[in-house]
């Protein structure tokens, strides 16, 4: 309960964060409506409007944080370089940890809040045996979004409070219905937030060159021409432009000689990815190796796994069972029921 607490709130306008003012209300904080401005374009101007009107309606305050530079530092630059190097990125994780949650932090300090909240579909917990701070998947299962958080530090998740993960989607839209919030119905967004036309768009306009090469099978066989490899994602099945007795996947994006190498279902599956810049929740690094479950994308389902820790930072991760193919630069995130462990960015992938 937050009885006489002032809390930072990230609001971007939509259903989740407005309808976590009345929650938070509830539950006794006082709250600052902080909307992030990220970019300077016509999005950004109809969030703070969207958040300003609904901080407006709940009778709390609201400022517009500018943050623009560290976002591009942070975000944008690395998500178009690691494309340029043939990597598949997945900026929202690393979006939390270096840019919102930060930006939040400096806006709650500058307006005396304690705390700070965002609309995301995860619980924190503390761990009775450690102290240690973590992160749970949500109760909706279908909108978790506990492999976002993974990247957070143990600070960030100390004075984090999520007020929606205990409910589910539905719940959340029928509060915003009964509350009158004009935003009850509004679709969820499935753009990258600085993408919105696209990532190849965004990467044309940073100047990425996408140079056509050669399809290759897994023998090395050449069975095509690709149009470029930033064109592609590790695991596409379809629009590859390859015929064969059946389907083709993408199994690797080689920069070394702009090939894109596909193959079989068969011959694309994993059995173990090696994971650098690990950053640990629940628990403190292990010497030697872990038992766990791991989601190797966002949207996939958490497989068994070990762990075998080649240093602080770096682990191997066996695969009990194979698994479709992921790329590097997605974060494979490990989870001990509920519980996030960790996670790190794939940097090898063994098929």
């Amino acid at each position: 309960m937050g009885e006489g607490k002032r809390v930072a709130l990230g609001m971007s306008g939509g259903v989740d964060s407005s309808v976590s003012v009345a929650l938070l209300q509830r539950h006794g904080y006082e709250v600052l409506g902080v909307t992030c401005v990220f970019q300077h374009n016509v999005a950004a101007r109809a969030a703070v409007a969207g958040a300003r009107e609904v901080c407006d309606a709940f009778g709390v305050e609201h400022v517009a944080f500018e943050c623009a530079e560290a976002f591009e530092r942070c975000v944008v630059a690395p998500f178009v370089s690691d494309y340029a190097a043939g990597l598949t990125p997945s900026p929202c994780v690393g979006c939390n940890a270096r840019a919102k949650l930060p930006a939040l932090f400096e806006a709650a300090a500058a307006h005396g809040c304690e705390r700070v909240a965002t609309g995301h579909y995860a619980r924190v917990a503390q761990m009775q045996d450690t102290g240690r701070f973590a992160v749970l998947q949500a109760l909706d299962h279908r909108k978790d979004q506990s492999y976002m958080l993974s990247q957070l530090s143990q600070e960030q998740l100390s004075r984090l409070v999520l007020p929606l993960g205990g409910m589910t989607k539905l719940e959340v839209r029928a509060i915003a219905a009964d509350l009158g919030l004009a935003v009850a119905d509004t679709p969820d967004s499935q753009d990258i937030c600085f993408a919105p036309r696209g990532y190849r768009e965004l990467l044309a306009e940073r100047g990425v060159e996408s140079e056509p090469g050669d399809i290759v099978d897994a023998r090395g066989n050449v069975v095509g021409r690709h149009t470029g490899l930033a064109d592609y994602t590790v695991g596409q099945r379809k629009g590859i432009g390859v015929a064969g007795p059946e389907p083709y996947y993408v199994l690797e994006k080689r920069v070394s000689d702009n090939a894109l190498v596909i193959g079989t279902a068969d011959e694309s599956l994993i059995r173990a990815v090696v994971v650098s810049g690990l950053n640990w929740q629940a628990i403190e690094p292990h010497a030697t190796s872990l038992d766990a479950m791991v989601k190797l994308r966002y949207r996939s389902e958490p497989c068994p796994c070990i762990i075998t820790f080649m240093d602080v930072c770096c682990a191997r991760v066996d695969l009990c069972s194979p698994q479709p193919a992921t790329a590097p630069g997605q974060h494979a995130v490990f989870y001990q029921g509920a519980t996030v462990l960790g996670g790190g960015v794939i940097e090898e992938v063994a098929r």
